[in-house]
């Protein structure tokens, strides 16, 4: 199985997976876990109070991007039967990916060289929508790269074993009808073992399994390495 060190490497530096045009000074830090207390004031069953909340947040700091949320604990995930069925005490409400907050539209890059293991619109409601996993190779050993909340259009027309090059537009963030229902964002996760996934892979996690999906999805900031 790939190491974190040999993916850390593959970056030099600041690495766009959103339009290149945003520079990493743009980048402003999001808290949406359980212990922001400011969330308890909006209604996170609302995509478009959380939009108006986290627009307010780039603001007033004259920012761009907001940025964040591996690992986070997280509320919002209550409002979705996906996430916490069948038992109450497996409910998954632990973030895997980095989230990146920004305009529907905003163009989505492959953060490396690779191919296009699968794609998939994953509908249900709180779900991540049309959703784009790459595999990368890298001295022989190979780990997935996930690009959820994007655009109907984003898989339109695409094939499995597409070859993509880095910073290549691989799609477009979704509006809320049809992301899943959120605030536009991208959700990025890296992957070590996919196992029998194509399209889909676990987003959150609950704190029972914790321990796994730390070691097969490590912190996407090893390669994009904001701030």
């Amino acid at each position: 199985m790939i190491s974190n060190t040999l993916i850390n490497d593959i970056t030099l530096g600041f690495t766009a997976v959103i339009d290149s045009k945003f520079e990493e000074n743009q980048f402003y830090k999001l808290d949406l876990s359980i212990n922001n207390n400011e969330l308890e004031s909006i209604d996170l069953t609302s995509s478009q109070a959380m939009e108006h909340y986290i627009n307010d947040l780039l603001e007033k700091n004259t920012k761009k991007v907001a940025w964040g949320g591996y690992l986070e604990q997280r509320a919002i995930y209550k409002r979705s039967e996906h996430f916490n069925l069948p038992d109450p005490t497996t409910e998954r409400n632990i973030h895997l990916g980095i989230d990146l907050w920004v305009e529907a539209g905003t163009d989505v890059l492959a953060v490396c060289d690779g191919e296009i293991h699968g794609f998939n619109d994953n509908n249900n409601f709180g779900d991540y929508g049309p959703t784009i996993i790459l595999k990368h190779t890298i001295g022989g050993l190979e780990f997935y790269s996930l690009y959820g909340h994007l655009s109907r259009k984003s898989i339109e027309g695409i094939q499995a074993g597409k070859e993509v090059a880095k910073g290549e537009v691989i799609g477009k963030l979704g509006y809320p009808e049809e992301n899943g229902d959120y605030a536009p964002h991208l959700h990025f996760q890296l992957i070590k073992n996919i196992g029998g996934f194509k399209g889909d892979y676990p987003g959150v996690c609950a704190k029972k399994d914790l321990d796994y999906y730390i070691k097969n999805c490590p912190d996407p900031n090893l390669l994009l390495k904001i701030n």
